[in-house]
């Protein structure tokens, strides 16, 4: 059964530890993550972006096909089916379809606009019992047409949004979606530090996990971050995997064509690197 990742959130920040959230694109990516969340014994949330979800034929398809899986597998540990950078529009689709978390990004709205949509979301989400991530300050890079220059959250405007109600906040702390440039300036731990203090026990987001080198995952766990979002180095991997068995020519061996074998490797790929994922957030054994 889906759970809201408010609890485990909650949890995971008052444990110092945080809780990772995997993109899904298809059924083999969330079979993996499942898996090994199950195997690491570690509360998961798997994130569907609204560009996977048309994808994967719509969130209805996808609640479907987890509810499924998490049954059919014998799956233990906490799960929460969250809708990742959704749109107003997106959020009210994935209520519907049964997600038991959403993600409202209004950041690119003035913050009066974010706030006003922020608190309809929350009275809906109470009622359903789904837990609600806001964010302030834009993420780096870009996210389903959103493009953000990664402009660091205004603490003030962090307090405003938590006030209303929400489960959970992402805030801008120069993070940056997809790959980090090598003149990245790194994280501005003085921005996470002021918004903490402005947030109380409000457990903190992460966007953008992929390539921030590990002392400043850590150090952002111990400023309060709690979740942490992670997709392109699960897709870095899974290509890495896939295109070195077909250079060496295991699809033409037998019936290495067929999609099962084909996948294998890349699947393998992604178990072992949401594996690390967990170690490294702590989340290991807090099912």
């Amino acid at each position: 059964m889906l759970v809201s990742a408010a609890e485990m959130l909650k949890k995971a920040k008052a444990g110092h530890y945080a809780v990772g959230h995997f993109n899904i694109n298809n059924l083999e990516w969330t079979k993996c993550i499942l898996q090994a969340a199950e195997e690491m014994k570690s509360p998961v949330i798997l994130g569907v972006s609204e560009g996977a979800g048309k994808y994967m034929t719509g969130f209805k398809t996808i609640t479907a096909m987890v509810d499924a899986m998490v049954e059919e597998m014998g799956i233990t540990v906490p799960v929460a089916l969250h809708l990742d950078h959704g749109s107003y529009e997106g959020c009210k689709k994935c209520i519907e379809a049964g997600f038991s978390s959403i993600m409202f990004d209004g950041s690119h709205y003035p913050i009066e606009e974010n706030i006003a949509k922020t608190k309809e979301l929350v009275a809906i989400c109470k009622e359903k019992g789904m837990s609600l991530e806001a964010e302030v300050g834009a993420i780096g890079g870009e996210e389903d047409g959103v493009i953000g220059k990664g402009e660091c959250a205004d603490p003030e405007e962090c307090k405003m949004i938590a006030d209303l109600g929400i489960d959970f906040l992402a805030a801008g702390i120069g993070n940056i979606h997809g790959k980090y440039p090598e003149n990245w300036e790194g994280l501005s731990f003085e921005t996470l530090d002021a918004i903490q203090q402005k947030t109380g026990d409000m457990p903190l987001v992460l966007h953008g996990g992929t390539g921030i080198p590990d002392d400043m995952i850590k150090k952002a766990i111990s400023l309060g971050v709690a979740k942490i979002n992670v997709n392109t180095e699960c897709q870095i991997v899974f290509a890495e995997a896939t295109r070195k068995y077909i250079e060496e020519g295991k699809d033409l061996e037998g019936k290495g064509f067929d999609p099962r074998k084909l996948l294998k490797p890349g699947c393998d790929a992604i178990i072992d690197k949401v594996k690390e994922k967990i170690e490294l957030f702590g989340s290991a054994g807090k099912a």
